[in-house]
């Protein structure tokens, strides 16, 4: 049983830059939360979203989506709680051609009178909350991936993928769903990410063990 007189679990500070602290007490800056380490006009994530890095950059934004300019006219939207391996790439709207006329050449960006504003595609790219992107994953222009993905190492996600499917391949498709339809529809009522820290930290072995009705147990009254 439980220690009533012992601290409660708890998560990272959500405004902390390296949220995982080494046996010696040292920061790992491998793994940031990326919140709070982008700067970026066209980048927006949610709380606890952590990106992992062997060769950590100073430019995070840079290396994750490097045509992700901020002159860009899409945006990139990750959701709280997502997981980002090493290698993951975004792989903007600004990166595509046109591809309605004889050639592909962009002689538009050559030109200083037109390059500014040209940009033939401009969807928005959006994952959802408590994703899992796997080691060297690209997410194409215009990728929609919903809440409780699981996109497999070196999957190439194009197009919309439903709430908590698991993607692998190129191009990536679904190989199985993690939970039942009802399941699924309760998870999102719930939106456990929306909870308050200390809530969520509560909610941990719920969440570590799939007891979705563990989950209801614990989740607020208004959970809006």
């Amino acid at each position: 049983m439980p220690d009533p007189s012992m601290p409660g679990p708890s998560l990272p500070a959500p405004d902390a830059a390296f949220p995982i602290i080494l046996p010696d007490g040292t920061p790992h800056r491998g793994t940031v939360f990326l919140k709070n380490v982008i700067d970026h006009p066209r980048f927006e994530v949610g709380d606890y979203t952590y990106a992992s890095d062997f060769d950590p950059p100073e430019d995070w934004a840079a290396r994750l989506a490097p045509y992700l300019f901020p002159f860009s006219q899409e945006k990139l939207r990750i959701g709280k709680y997502c997981q980002i391996a090493h290698g993951v790439r975004f792989i903007g709207s600004s990166a595509n051609h046109a591809t309605d006329g004889l050639t592909t050449f962009p002689f538009a960006v050559f030109d200083p009178s037109t390059m500014l504003g040209y940009q033939p595609d401009s969807r928005d790219t959006v994952i959802g909350h408590d994703v899992w992107l796997g080691y060297g994953a690209r997410v194409l222009p215009g990728a929609r991936i919903g809440n409780g993905v699981i996109v497999g190492a070196g999957a190439v996600v194009r197009g919309t993928v439903p709430d908590y499917a698991v993607v692998t391949g190129n191009p990536a498709q679904v190989v199985k769903m993690r939970f039942a339809p009802q399941e699924i529809e309760t998870l999102n009522a719930l939106a456990w990410w929306d909870w308050p820290p200390e809530l969520v930290a509560r909610a941990r072995p719920a969440l570590e063990a799939s007891d979705v009705a563990a989950l209801q147990q614990i989740a607020p009254a208004d959970p809006g």
